[in-house]
């Protein structure tokens, strides 16, 4: 090792060996062998290492830990401070750089190279190169170091009167102070790296990688990460035996990301090299105020995204910006393989209540809230690539649209937390995804042809949509639902008798007789005449509340029935009352359907229709569940949930019921100015929703890590009662002329009870002149009429003549006030 490692390597270790947080079990420590490749079979396999880090300084050491790892199935994590690593498969050798690779960075090019000639030395034809420069417009220079760069130019100086213009870019790493050394043509473009970390800090970087993936291997299986397969250099480990414990600790390692000292640690799985964070400038050599040239910063280049200053456009040079290359623009689009944080996604969504809405923006094409998002009405690549790239003003107005909901939030959330920007736009067919012609349509179509990078709405998880692309977590969990309207059905007559149980009518009426029985008992003695009539009159105008001339009984005893039938009557008479309203009001519900196993869904009756959204999770649900119920619905279904409920809530309706997914439903029924929107049935197909991404995206279990913190920490609990917190139909407070108006069919019942009344009244009237013209006289004529009276007044019938009667036409009065039915002489 150089004094240098051996200085770096001593701090790092103190570091870790200081650190509060052990991430090692008590049983592993780190040693530092200074002879590693030397005694690694005398000292460190027969020890029983878990990992080794090391620090080759050339390719022949690279080639070396390369075979050493793949025999002995130990991880080796090598610290490389100049040059290239090896491209290797074997997943226990990885490497990570400490400072600037040698090799040019294809990924800072700004134009697409026609041809390239690889400048080295001792093979360079300066005839050969220069008759390059004059056949070609447009040749990118990648020069291996600064006298190679030298050279060239001054070959092209000679010949800068017959060449096409040219543009010079040096893919040599240099310090700014290495450049003001160069005479080079105006234009040139440079690269360095600044705020370069020390040495140290990659170290402490690599241990916390290592001991991050003991930390996790360890605590799944302790047996398989801390016991060593390989015990020495000559007996190699047998394949058949499972994987080894350095095969295990591998997979860990290459699973392991954290933000380090460095940067964002991550191992790029695909040629084993743990990427680290480094921040580049680009310089151009232009003139001065003074017209001297000099060098200016026009662009940084950091975690694969290039940010070009406004000034950063050098004299008759435009700038050219290509798609398909990573970070290319201000916040150019990300591409796999780069670090999220800092770079740019494109997203795409589908406006569905509450969790997408959109609305128009303001005059200066801006949005007050929520997020700007294209609605362009196509799925075309080509068309969203210009789009984007198109600055903010060339845009239409009519496809600019803001969009917020509950999935904007979560989205916005996890662009605060991953450092992500991202373009948002509304997918152009307003399909959610399915299989149809060849192809996948919808948002599963724009993530497979690569138009989108993530799909975030009320995108449900099923098996055919996760067979092609790749679902997080999901962030909220729903089912299906059947939405009905209710109806106004006609009122029947007795309608006015609904708030009480016919039981309850009957036990009125028996009540009031009875009462009116046992008052007549109590007054049976009584001097002042009261009869079962009198107690019949006072009962019923107590229940009616009713005041009309009626005697009162006089013992204590009857008075005290007397007042617990009033109370009786005062609380039935106000039940009443309560529930007259409720009763009518509830009879508007009529519920169609009572769930997904009714008849009229499985056997539907000529003119019963029904349907969901095409090429939604609900139809595809439908279709593999039903397929008989399916086939018949098809001709009803609707391009969106909005256009499905509104059929609903037509004169006449267009369809009986809607199937969606319930928590669709439950918004709707809870916004419905009418209320006359209900779910019925049990919930069924329960499903949920995800976050969707290309199939194999290195974005996927980021993000799921990031959902299930959400849900955990409650985050989405508070998203859910900002969205779903409006007041339900049935607990909204509505005024009496809006909700008790009631017309003439609600009380049809008690105007045929008049009318019957009536009707009896007649007939009674009929009986009283018949009887006082035909049966009283032939019963005066027997002397029968004792056997009328009531008993009370049998014994004082001889004291009274019926000529009294006629001659007295108005009663006398007792001393007490109580009136007498047959005064005396």
């Amino acid at each position: 090792f150089g004094i240098g490692i051996l200085a770096a390597l001593g701090r790092a270790l103190l570091h870790l060996q200081n650190s509060p947080a052990a991430l090692l079990p008590y049983n592993l420590s780190v040693e530092v062998v200074w002879t590693a490749l030397r005694c690694v079979c005398e000292e460190l396999v027969v020890n029983g290492v878990s990992a080794v880090l090391a620090f080759p300084q050339g390719r022949e050491e690279l080639l070396q830990v390369e075979f050493m790892a793949t025999f002995l199935e130990i991880p080796f994590v090598s610290i490389i401070e100049q040059g290239e690593p090896i491209r290797t498969q074997v997943r226990a050798c990885l490497f990570t750089i400490a400072w600037v690779r040698a090799r040019v960075k294809v990924d800072l090019m700004l134009w697409r190279v026609a041809l390239l000639n690889h400048c080295l030395h001792g093979s360079f034809n300066s005839e050969t190169f220069l008759c390059i420069l004059v056949k070609h417009r447009s040749v990118l220079l990648f020069g291996s170091d600064p006298e190679c760069v030298a050279t060239v130019l001054r070959g092209a100086s000679q010949l800068s009167l017959t060449l096409h213009p040219t543009h010079w870019i040096m893919g040599f790493p240099l310090s700014l102070d290495a450049l003001h050394s160069i005479g080079s043509p105006l234009g040139l473009l440079a690269y360095g790296e600044v705020n370069r970390k020390p040495l140290n800090f990659y170290i402490r970087d690599a241990l916390q990688l290592i001991g991050r993936a003991v930390f996790a291997a360890t605590s799944v299986r302790p047996d398989l990460a801390l016991v060593q397969n390989v015990v020495s250099c000559f007996e190699k480990p047998n394949k058949h035996e499972g994987p080894s414990s350095g095969q295990y600790l591998s997979r860990f390692l290459s699973n392991t990301s954290f933000d380090g000292l460095t940067g964002h640690i991550q191992v790029q799985g695909w040629h084993s090299r743990v990427s680290t964070t480094q921040r580049f400038h680009i310089w151009s050599l232009q003139r001065d105020a003074m017209g001297q040239p000099s060098w200016v910063t026009v662009a940084g280049y950091q975690a694969g995204r290039l940010e070009v200053e406004e000034q950063g456009l050098w004299p008759g040079v435009t700038q050219r910006v290509s798609d398909e290359s990573p970070g290319i623009r201000p916040g150019g689009r990300w591409q796999p393989g780069l670090p999220v944080a800092g770079s740019r996604l494109r997203v795409v969504t589908l406006v569905e209540h509450p969790f997408v809405f959109t609305r128009e923006v303001d005059d200066e094409g801006q949005c007050p809230a929520g997020q700007l998002c294209l609605d362009p009405h196509t799925n075309s690549s080509d068309v969203l690539n210009q789009l984007f790239r198109d600055s903010g003003s060339s845009i239409p107005s009519e496809i600019r649209k803001c969009c917020y909901g509950y999935c904007i939030d979560l989205l916005e959330k996890l662009a605060e937390d991953m450092q992500f920007e991202f373009d948002l736009y509304i997918v152009g067919d307003g399909k959610y995804g399915a299989w149809k012609g060849g192809e996948w349509t919808g948002l599963v179509g724009d993530l497979l042809r690569g138009a989108a990078d993530m799909a975030v709405t009320s995108f449900s998880i099923n098996s055919a949509r996760s067979r092609v692309i790749d679902f997080t977590s999901p962030f909220f969990s729903t089912s299906l639902g059947i939405l009905v309207r209710s109806k106004d059905t006609a009122a029947p007559i007795g309608a006015f008798m609904w708030p009480l149980h016919w039981s309850m009518w009957v036990g009125i009426f028996v009540a009031l007789h009875i009462t009116a029985l046992f008052l007549t008992l109590y007054e049976w003695n009584s001097p002042f005449v009261f009869s079962y009539s009198s107690a019949l009159n006072l009962c019923y105008a107590i229940l009616f509340g009713r005041t009309v001339a009626s005697k009162t009984p006089k013992c204590w005893t009857g008075r005290f029935l007397m007042n617990l039938w009033a109370i009786f009557c005062l609380l039935v008479l106000s039940s009443y009352t309560a529930n007259l309203a409720a009763v009518m009001v509830g009879e508007k519900t009529f519920e169609e359907v009572s769930g997904i196993h009714d008849a009229k869904l499985h056997h539907p009756s000529l003119g019963f229709r029904f349907g969901t959204v095409r090429e939604s999770s609900a139809e595809d649900y439908m279709k593999k569940s039903f397929p008989e119920m399916h086939e018949y619905m098809r001709r009803f279904n609707k391009p969106t949930t909005p256009e499905g409920v509104s059929t609903l809530k037509t004169d006449p309706a267009q369809l009986d019921a809607f199937i969606m997914d319930k928590a669709l439903l439950d918004y709707e029924v809870s916004i419905d100015a009418d209320c006359k929107l209900l779910t019925v049935g049990k919930p069924f197909a329960i499903e949920g929703y995800g976050i969707g991404l290309p199939q194999n995206s290195p974005l996927t279990r980021n993000v799921s890590e990031y959902v299930s913190r959400y849900k955990s920490d409650g985050y989405m609990d508070m998203l859910h009662d900002k969205w779903y917190k409006v007041v339900p139909c049935g607990k909204r407070v509505f005024a009496v002329t809006e909700t008790l108006q009631m017309g003439i069919q609600h009380f049809s019942g008690l105007f045929v009870l008049l009318c019957v009344g009536v009707a009896g009244a007649l007939l009674t009237l009929l009986g009283e002149h018949a009887f006082y013209r035909f049966i009283l006289p032939h019963l005066r004529h027997q002397h029968r009429l004792r056997y009328w009276l009531h008993t009370s007044q049998v014994r004082k019938l001889p004291r009274f003549t019926l000529n009294t009667v006629f001659h007295h036409p108005l009663p006398k009065y007792s001393q007490q006030g109580e009136k007498k039915e047959f005064p005396e002489h």
